[in-house]
């Protein structure tokens, strides 16, 4: 599976280069399946933003063991800090309105691929099913 990941990340990154994706390169990628338990934070809020679940649901995943069917593992956002770098790095990236309603709705697969150089992550694109 992990190997198909990294195969359809790399088509998905062929198709959406742009300039600052030239200068950086993908450091880690992973797809996740967001269900309705990633659209709450820890205090049981509901979150309003794209790159608030995602940061969820990589909590989740790493510090809580909430995990769903097609959850992959990724290194980057394993790191609390890491993990607190995600909107600014959607903000340099790419996601569409089209693919962040499918996010805020829940029951969808989304597949991110981090941008950057070395260990440093820069941006986000982010695609949803």
């Amino acid at each position: 599976m992990k190997s198909h990941s990294i195969l359809l990340f790399a088509t998905i990154a062929l198709a959406l280069s742009t300039g600052s994706a030239k200068s950086d390169e993908v450091i880690d990628g992973y797809s996740a399946y967001i269900a309705q338990d990633d659209l709450y934070n820890s205090k049981g809020e509901r979150l309003t933003q794209p790159w608030q679940v995602i940061r969820q649901d990589r909590a989740n995943y790493h510090k809580f063991g909430i995990r769903q069917v097609g959850d992959e593992n990724d290194s980057y956002f394993a790191s609390e800090a890491n993990r607190a770098t995600a909107e600014a790095m959607l903000a340099q990236g790419e996601i569409s309105r089209a693919d962040g309603k499918r996010i805020m709705r829940g029951d969808t697969t989304i597949h991110v691929m981090i941008y950057g150089r070395g260990t440093v992550g820069r941006s986000l694109r982010v695609i949803a099913e």
